[in-house]
């Protein structure tokens, strides 16, 4: 045969050399080449090197000698839409998990903008009106059937919202708090407030701001949890409504609304008072978890009190009793680590006032400041900075200003540094005395809800409606959002720094909560027991939306066809969790 003609192909060679510091390398080199038979022998015939060009044009030149045509991939299919789909998969999968859309209500245009509102609420908070615009960028606006949603649709969807609140919460309270899936009978209540914007809303008002925007508006809500912290219902309350009034809307839910008998509610101090204590004993059918404020700690502390620091000789927990509160058990209880921060803080206070103070105190020495009235002022200024005026024994003159602790006030309180005590009236048999103690340390439960609500996930605040319908309808949508959180973050959370298994019983149930050895070590390493890497819940979600459904047309005018990016391991993982495929629509 001659040598003009034979099949042309591309060979691969590969050589190996080792270099004078021993390591080994490969050169690589892409050959075209010519065959032919020679005198009845194969040979080959090098008519290129083409080592220079990229992996992509040899691997066209491979297509063409294999006889396959080459096309422009744009002819064939072009990517029309690409939508993030991942965050709010993972949402929709657990809200159908959980029947969030039945609790709703029945099928109607009103709960499908509802439900749309919820999942955006969970994924990327944001106002209404910037909710609306984000969601046409996202599956979820063409799912849920809500791309032409105008504002007045939403709020006319709110307001079929709020209306059906109370069979949505008796629902939550059926299947949480009902003594059948809550053997100990017990629910946690707290009190959370948030800034308003404008000047018309007609549930705001001045109060104690939890959020420090001293002087704002704000509206107050209760939170009502099972005592895993999982939400059940909420109060929206005017922003000033004290604690105890906002319990006794806990306490009507729980049974009037609830129709829940021998329920043990747990609170703060300040929320469950000895005013509120004694209106329930008057309700009957109710019992309580709380703790005593430091006076009365003092009295039960006393030379001839049965709170006496022997009691703790042997460990840092020990039930007393007292005639004052008869029918109740008294855990007392001392944490040697928070008298420690308690008597660092005080001494930091007390020695700032005297700082603040000293120069008063000089001016009024030298002259420059007189008159008792003025110089009260600048005094009173200072005290109500730091709050140490009970520790100090102030004398002042039209001419001068005395200042001397009150050493007998400040060993006062530094005896009970670190001691509280808990009030309840569950029997030794419902709760033995380690379960009293964790049982009212779960309140930090309800403060992480409060969180995830106002700040780390939800945006709950600030808000900007002025009707109380509308108000309470913004309310109701960030708490069942939170209720789905909850349950995301908890089923998601081998992805997360989240521990997964921290431990339960402790020896000391008054020392301070520690974490399992095994979310130290995934925190350490960063990555889980599968080698994935761990992030955070937020960042976990904006990993998930990475996860885009492409809208793909096949030809200049063929079909569209939706299909999914290829998942990472990571996200293939959150849907494992998750205990579904990933979806290809959110319905």
């Amino acid at each position: 045969m001659a040598k003009g003609t034979g099949a042309v192909h591309i060979a691969t060679q590969r050589r190996k050399y080792t270099g004078k510091d021993g390591v080994e390398r490969v050169y690589e080199s892409q050959l075209l080449r010519r065959s032919f038979r020679e005198h009845g022998k194969v040979r080959n015939e090098t008519l290129a090197n083409l080592s220079a060009l990229p992996p992509e044009a040899v691997a066209a030149v491979k297509a063409v000698l294999a006889g396959r045509s080459l096309v422009d991939p744009a002819s064939v299919v072009t990517v029309a839409r690409s939508l993030p789909h991942g965050h709010l998969a993972a949402a929709a999968v657990m809200a159908k998990k959980l029947g969030l859309p039945a609790l709703l209500g029945p099928p109607s245009r009103h709960r499908e903008i509802a439900m749309a509102l919820i999942l955006a609420r969970t994924v990327a908070p944001a106002s209404k009106l910037a909710t609306i615009s984000w969601w046409a960028d996202t599956t979820l606006a063409g799912d849920l059937g809500v791309s032409e949603v105008g504002t007045d649709e939403v709020y006319a969807a709110m307001d079929w919202l709020v209306g059906r609140q109370g069979g949505i919460e008796k629902k939550l309270a059926t299947r949480h708090l009902d003594p059948k899936v809550n053997p100990s009978r017990m629910a946690m209540f707290d009190l959370s407030s948030s800034w308003v914007t404008g000047r018309h809303c007609e549930l705001a008002a001045r109060g104690y701001s939890r959020d420090g925007k001293k002087g704002c508006e704000q509206i107050e809500y209760g939170l009502l949890t099972d005592p895993d912290g999982r939400p059940v219902a909420i109060r929206v309350l005017p922003g000033n409504t004290a604690d105890p009034t906002a319990f006794t809307h806990a306490v009507t839910a729980v049974k009037d609304t609830f129709g829940l008998e021998n329920m043990l509610m747990v609170g703060d101090r300040g929320m469950i008072t000895s005013a509120r204590i004694t209106a329930l004993k008057e309700l009957g059918g109710i019992g309580w978890l709380t703790a005593l404020r430091a006076p009365q700690i003092a009295a039960l502390a006393a030379d001839d009190g049965p709170l006496q620091m022997s009691l703790f000789d042997q460990q840092n927990f020990a039930e007393i009793s007292h005639p004052d509160y008869p029918g109740e058990r008294l855990v007392a209880c001392r944490n040697p680590l928070l008298a420690v921060e308690r008597a660092r803080k005080r001494g930091e206070l007390l020695t700032a006032t005297e700082t603040k103070l000293a120069p008063i105190t000089a001016a009024a020495a030298a002259g420059r400041l007189r008159g008792a009235d003025k110089i009260g002022l600048k005094v009173g200024k200072v005290l109500g900075t730091f709050k140490m005026a009970k520790h100090f024994d102030l004398t002042i003159t039209d001419t001068s200003l005395t200042v001397a602790r009150n050493t007998g006030r400040i060993d006062a309180e530094a005896a009970l540094d670190g001691l509280y005590v808990l009030r309840t009236t569950a029997t030794p048999g419902e709760l033995d005395t380690p379960a009293v103690i964790g049982a009212y340390k779960n309140l930090a439960r309800v403060e992480r809800d409060f969180r995830s609500l106002k700040a780390i996930d939800l945006d709950l605040r600030p808000i900007h409606h002025r009707r109380e319908n509308r108000v309470k309808a913004h309310v109701l949508i960030c708490f069942l959002a939170a209720y789905l959180t909850w349950h995301l973050r908890s089923a998601l959370a081998p992805l997360t720094f989240t521990d997964e298994n921290p431990p339960q019983r402790r020896e000391d149930p008054v020392a301070p909560a520690t974490i399992s050895a095994a979310a130290k070590a995934k925190t350490a390493r960063r990555t889980t027991a599968e080698d994935l890497p761990v992030r955070s819940y937020q960042g976990l979600l904006t990993h998930l939306s990475t996860l885009t459904r492409n809208d793909l047309r096949y030809g200049d005018s063929g079909p569209v066809i939706a299909t999914l990016a290829e998942p990472t391991p990571t996200q293939r993982r959150a849907f494992d969790l998750l205990g579904a495929p990933i979806p290809l629509t959110l319905t």
